[in-house]
């Protein structure tokens, strides 16, 4: 049984590394977070300490070490911008990692990050999980016994509504957060870069509060994407059923199903980790490449090939009354 500590306990996806926690038989024996609405934690590890003052956490994680009874990972749920600092809090723990995602906001801090892994000997493992579904492993091995000149087109399309909670909350400043496309679109980048191989072209169409869109070339793909925050974005098909969340991705005009078992992707993640498999800090750096281009790109015309929902009407910032530009030079 593995002993874990928990950054980020009251996040939205804590519950699921909880779960995955349980789930492959480890046990948590301490948790951190700023906010102490964590009453999650009684459904599964009712004994876990809990601080409120990273001061107070370092110290106890520390303590146990010295009573030789040593965290074997940290996992972490903290904001974006905090997850290098919490990844070099655990490897200089002497601890494994394991990070959702993104891992990092920008390249260079998969650099820094490579050099304290190596000095603490631990390693440091990105949540991937798409990587696990079998749908896209399917994609994957659909690509690869295609024709070495065959070039798919590929339409990626992520709606997740969100409230007017989400611009007063951390994920709100793209300087935390990274912006839509880093905070809910990471992990796809990082799935179109597995299954269809190296980022050939990256053009950004539009990038505001609540949505982005741009066209990204692969070896093997060309894809129109588009991600967005706003309910008013949804097909609607999908607001007459009440549904608040949209996910599409069609290859060459097909339908691709991967919305089932998104749920159960934590927990296999962890399972791969634990067997020694898992997706470490250089298997994140092309995702971390793109969303990082997205993020300093200016905004191209629409001209050429590009999602057609780039052309619905734009909403208004909910507490602004103009939408600030944000320089490159702002963003570390």
């Amino acid at each position: 049984m593995k002993k874990f500590a928990l950054i980020g306990a009251a996040g939205y996806i804590a519950p699921r590394h909880l779960r995955a926690i349980k789930e492959t038989g480890n046990t948590l024996v301490a948790a951190l977070d700023t906010f102490d609405s964590v009453g999650i934690i009684d459904s599964f590890f009712p004994k876990a300490a809990f601080f409120v003052e990273f001061e107070r956490f370092d110290r106890h994680v520390e303590k146990l070490r010295r009573l030789e009874q040593q965290i074997d990972f940290v996992s972490i749920c903290s904001p974006n911008y905090l997850h290098d600092a919490h990844i070099r809090f655990g490897l200089r723990n002497h601890a494994s990692v394991i990070c959702e995602k993104p891992l990092v906001l920008n390249p260079w801090n998969i650099d820094a990050l490579l050099d304290i892994q190596r000095e603490s000997n631990q390693r440091a493992f990105s949540i991937l999980q798409l990587r696990l579904h079998p749908s896209i492993i399917a994609l994957k091995k659909k690509v690869e016994r295609s024709p070495p000149a065959e070039v798919f087109d590929v339409d990626l399309t992520y709606i997740t509504s969100r409230g007017n909670w989400y611009y007063t909350s951390w994920k709100g400043d793209i300087t935390k957060s990274g912006g839509i496309a880093t905070n809910i679109g990471v992990h796809f980048y990082d799935m179109l870069a597995w299954v269809f191989g190296e980022v050939k072209t990256n053009v950004v169409h539009q990038h505001t509060h609540d949505r982005a869109a741009g066209y990204l070339e692969f070896a093997k793909a060309r894809v129109r994407w588009f991600l967005s925050i706003s309910n008013q974005t949804l097909p609607a098909h999908i607001s007459e059923k009440g549904q608040t969340t949209y996910r599409s991705i069609t290859l060459d005009g097909e339908e691709i199903e991967f919305s089932d078992g998104f749920m159960d992707l934590h927990t296999a993640s962890y399972q791969h980790i634990l067997a020694g498999n898992g997706f470490g800090i250089e298997e994140a750096r092309t995702s971390i490449e793109i969303v990082h281009a997205i993020r300093t790109a200016k905004i191209s015309p629409l001209l050429g090939d590009y999602h057609p929902l780039v052309k619905l009407p734009l909403t208004k910032h909910p507490f602004l009354r103009s939408q600030p530009v944000l320089k490159v030079e702002d963003i570390v």
